[in-house]
């Protein structure tokens, strides 16, 4: 027998090899059927794996984000399927839940697809749906994954495998579909009741330019019809509040081919508005002992390198600039931390100056593939709000909560009722993507969290996603109407650790994006 403790802290022990579901059957057949996924020690997985240890057991629903996730996951997978059945030679690259709903990318093989093709995939991911076909993971070796797409003749999945290390991979079979997968799915295909696949995009493989272009088809499902109807509604509605179309009408921003795509220029009332949001936030800062500071748009390209955003990002950014001066490149400024750094290194400081408290409204420059650009929410250039704090690891929570107060007084003057924090952490089974030590982690990680339950914030855990330089908290907003988180406001709070005996904090909301 093991010992699994449930979330409310009561215990049940159960056989050796039982699931999440199995569990969930001896709380209550009902809650059964409700089961998508589940979180075991902090990790989500399938709601069929197998448990041969004592472990702490959430079950997610389709209520829970992790839940929805392994939803919409599954369910690019049953598209797949359909677009097997409808287009032999079909080859896959990747297909990733995402905010609302999923997408795959595709090779048709040189066959486009139409938008009046898409009734046709969604009604073969219903038939497969309601044979309820069973999501079956299965471990393989490297070589035998490699064999089994070079008999396919799929290019991306074997491109995908070289990057894997032997015993990490595994295949998910449903039907007759098998996917190179980590996972988590559903049960069955059979929780998949309303499908509707909402258009067809063009995505380089790997967001490369150089690579070939294939077919992005995203799509969205429920559980119920009604859910469906009433997002597809809400989808309707949202078109008329597009900001895009909005900002156009009310003359507040537009955008030229001959400048660039995805790069804003504001009209005048436009810029009034800007002007009125940054004082707002100045005022607000300057109260709380931020300094405004000002850095340049472009620096040295060793610069990030020292600090460890070019080996992390370097792919997202603008090109390198060359100078006349030989082997002298310069960058469009992608971030703003290294420069304020460079700024507290400009002077000797006594541990009386801290905390060193300093911000800009930093405009940045990312190099976004132009199928990823959307008005104001996704762009090329970008001003952030952004701040950083020195501070000793005595200070470190105190400074935490006083950027919380920041962040709910923003909300509450500028309206924004909804909002989800997630406490994004280091993924426990892969740490080498991270600096720093582990100690300063798990100071930086337990001053997040206790930050947060003494400011009574409901938070969600996410491993994995935290920055390669620290954990972070992350706000994510509603948009008016209450639909896709993020798409209006982001603001992260992220502890950066660079191995000295201060912490850097970063505060970056992205207030005039």
């Amino acid at each position: 027998m093991i010992e699994i403790t449930l979330p409310d802290g009561s215990k049940k022990k159960v056989e050796e090899g039982a699931t999440p579901v199995d569990i969930a059957k001896e709380i209550h057949p009902a809650l059964a059927k409700e089961v998508l996924s589940a979180r075991v020690n902090g990790e989500i997985v399938d709601a069929n794996r197998h448990l041969y240890a004592d472990a702490n057991l959430e079950l997610l629903k389709w209520d829970d984000e992790g839940g929805k996730k392994a939803f919409w996951h599954s369910s690019a997978h049953l598209m797949a399927e359909a677009l097997e059945d409808l287009y032999p030679g079909v080859k896959f690259g990747i297909g990733p839940p995402i905010e609302n709903g999923f997408y795959y990318d595709v090779d048709l093989g040189g066959r486009e697809l139409t938008p009046d093709e898409l009734p046709e995939i969604e009604e073969k991911m219903k038939e497969h749906a309601q044979k309820k076909e069973v999501f079956e993971r299965q471990e393989v070796s490297k070589e035998e994954a490699l064999n089994f797409f070079k008999q396919k003749g799929d290019e991306y999945k074997l491109a995908l495998i070289d990057e894997l290390d032997d015993g990490d991979i595994s295949f998910y079979k449903q039907g007759h579909f098998i996917d190179l997968c980590r996972g988590p799915h559903i049960p069955h295909t059979g929780y998949i009741k309303a499908v509707k696949l909402l258009n067809i995009a063009g995505a380089y493989w790997r967001g490369d330019e150089n690579n070939k272009m294939l077919t992005r088809i995203y799509g969205i499902t429920f559980p119920k019809q009604k859910e469906l109807d009433d997002y597809l509604e809400q989808l309707e509605e949202a078109k008329k509040r597009d900001h895009r179309k909005l900002g156009k009408e009310l003359d507040l921003f537009t955008f030229s081919d001959k400048v660039g795509p995805g790069l804003p220029m504001w009209t005048p009332k436009g810029a009034i508005v800007r002007e009125t949001l940054q004082a707002f936030m100045r005022k607000e800062q300057e109260r709380r002992g931020y300094k405004p500071v000002i850095t340049p748009h472009i620096a040295k390209k060793d610069l990030y390198i020292t600090s460890g955003h070019y080996e992390k990002y370097g792919e997202d950014s603008y090109r390198p600039i060359q100078t006349p001066h030989e082997g002298e490149e310069y960058m469009l400024k992608p971030m703003n931390c290294p420069h304020h750094c460079e700024i507290y290194k400009s002077q000797m400081h006594s541990y009386r100056d801290l905390p060193y408290r300093v911000f800009e409204f930093g405009t940045v420059y990312r190099y976004e593939q132009s199928g990823e650009l959307n008005g104001l929410v996704r762009a090329r250039g970008f001003t952030q709000d952004d701040a950083h704090i020195f501070c000793t690891p005595d200070q470190l929570k105190a400074e935490f909560t006083n950027v919380i107060d920041l962040i709910m007084v923003v909300f509450e003057r500028l309206g924004f009722g909804g909002f989800t924090a997630q406490v994004s952490l280091r993924d426990p089974h892969d740490q080498e993507n991270y600096i720093g030590s582990d100690e300063n982690w798990q100071k930086a990680e337990n001053a997040i969290m206790e930050a947060a339950e003494e400011k009574d914030l409901s938070t969600v855990p996410e491993y994995g996603e935290a920055a390669f330089y620290g954990p972070k908290l992350d706000f994510m907003v509603r948009d008016a109407l209450s639909a896709s988180l993020a798409f209006c406001w982001s603001i992260v709070a992220a502890i950066c650790l660079f191995g000295s005996p201060l912490n850097k904090w970063l505060f970056c909301p992205s207030m005039t994006k």
